[in-house]
């Protein structure tokens, strides 16, 4: 059982996107095997949204400044397509 770091909801592994910096990068974990920091997230818009609205993912990773959150917006919506 994880938390999302948006919505503080629990879930399961496989209803969470992990995500972890690479190189400075947010990038999605598809595979939950990226090594380093990473925190878990719904794989919706608004869950993302509520994360760096509550600046939760800078606290999460334990980052200096806000990570673009691009590529991890993109696997999302990547996700709720047909």
């Amino acid at each position: 059982v994880r938390t999302c770091v948006g919505c503080r909801g629990k879930g399961s592994r496989s209803d969470l996107l992990r995500v972890v910096m690479v190189d400075g990068v947010l990038t999605p974990d598809r595979t939950a095997r990226i090594p380093g920091r990473g925190a878990w997230v719904h794989p919706t818009s608004d869950c993302l949204d509520q994360a760096v609205r509550r600046r939760s993912l800078t606290r999460a990773l334990r980052l200096e400044s806000a990570p673009d959150v691009a590529r991890v917006r993109l696997e999302i919506e990547g996700r709720a397509r047909p």
